[in-house]
């Protein structure tokens, strides 16, 4: 079994001093960490849907990174702070136009609180590349 283990950097200044990665690969397995709508600027929408494209941009950006596609996922979690039906719509509708065929195992959570209250969600991944 091949146990090479490679990752992904966020770009965080609070990598090393936290102790985490983006992403982290070992033999075929990828997961992503939590991935918030952060945009390259610093802004983050006030839009669920829009936030919810945003976290997919930055974390399919890094399952590619590690050699990783769409259809190598196996699970997705999605961490919200707002349990509103128009809120869950949104960001259902950012999963399901990436992963409609797809379909992996995938669980969403109502949470009190993401880390910067501008967030509405916050998501992870976890792969299996198997070619």
């Amino acid at each position: 079994m091949d146990t090479t283990r490679s990752r992904a950097s966020s770009g965080s200044p609070y990598e090393g001093s936290v102790g985490f990665s983006r992403a982290v690969r070992v033999g075929q397995h990828i997961a992503v960490s939590g991935t918030a709508p952060i945009n390259a600027d610093g802004h983050v929408s006030v839009d669920a849907g829009s936030q919810a494209r945003r976290c997919w941009e930055i974390a399919l950006g890094a399952l590619a990174e590690l050699g990783g596609r769409p259809e190598h996922v196996v699970r997705t979690r999605h961490y919200i702070t707002d349990a509103d039906a128009d809120v869950v719509a949104a960001i259902s509708s950012a999963h399901g136009e990436i992963f409609g065929d797809i379909r992996p195992a995938s669980t969403m959570v109502v949470v009190a609180g993401l880390l910067d209250p501008r967030w509405k969600v916050e998501i992870e991944l976890d792969a299996i590349v198997t070619d």
